[in-house]
């Protein structure tokens, strides 16, 4: 079967524009032009189309899906299953985050009462996919599936002594790192300190520690403008500081 531009944009919800966009990038050409000039996809561009439709509702921007979709190596198959999987996933979330939701409304009308440890299960779920949304991208890149799934799996194990005790490290970390940055010297004792604490907050959401994806996550803090903003706020200069300050201990490290 072969589809206009607008027939296949009423089959896959999106507009026509978008379609014409995606001919202009090369992301998805049409199976041909037809003598009146109009656009004519086939059976392959509706494939692909699904396929960069998965990958863009989960967030991945038009320049790595090409990427990916264009490169020899690309099995429909296998992406296809990774798809379900990312799928099956977002579902899990999404049902534990209604199932919250509805008993929150249960019990702000009196009908049920809520445990702190079901709140903190829905708070550590949200945190979860707040920062998917916000870092999820990257850090697969980065680190790959499997680590940020551990690493996932390794907050929703965390207990509220766990939280507390990262809070007091992050607090801890914030302060000795400003009384640090002011002494100029990444390799001074309380710079050296601030690398340690951020090591031991880490820990609590890396499954395995290695000084590599340390030095290499301090890097990213000054080549990632979120994550340089987050420590420039109240100075200037400090994500680049926590960055020396990390390679200097991680190299030094046992």
């Amino acid at each position: 079967m072969e589809y206009t531009v607008q027939k296949l944009g009423l089959l896959a919800g999106i507009s026509t524009r978008t379609l014409r966009y995606y001919d202009e990038i090369g992301i998805l050409k049409p199976a041909r032009i037809n003598s009146s000039g109009y656009r004519i996809y086939g059976q392959a561009e509706v494939d692909r189309l699904q396929q960069i439709l998965f990958y863009r509702e989960l967030g991945m921007n038009l320049e790595n899906i090409k990427e990916i979709i264009t490169s020899p190596d690309f099995n429909s198959t296998k992406a296809l299953n990774e798809h379900r999987e990312r799928l099956l996933d977002k579902r899990k979330q999404l049902d534990l985050l209604i199932s919250n939701v509805e008993k929150s409304i249960a019990l702000t009308e009196g009908r049920i009462t809520m445990s702190n440890k079901e709140k903190f299960e829905g708070f550590k779920k949200d945190m979860i996919e707040e920062n998917e949304k916000k870092y999820g991208k990257e850090a697969r890149e980065k680190y790959g599936d499997e680590a940020v799934n551990k690493a996932n799996q390794k907050v929703m194990n965390m207990t509220e002594e766990d939280h507390k005790e990262v809070t007091r490290l992050a607090e801890e970390l914030a302060k000795t790192l400003a009384e640090a940055y002011k002494t100029g010297d990444p390799s001074s004792e309380i710079a050296q300190k601030a690398a340690d604490l951020h090591k031991q907050w880490l820990t609590f959401y890396w499954s395995k520690y290695s000084k590599e994806a340390h030095a290499g996550l301090a890097q990213m803090y000054v080549d990632d403008e979120r994550f340089r903003a987050h420590y420039d706020k109240e100075q200037p200069g400090t994500a680049e500081f926590l960055r020396d300050a990390i390679h200097i201990y991680t190299q030094h490290k046992k």
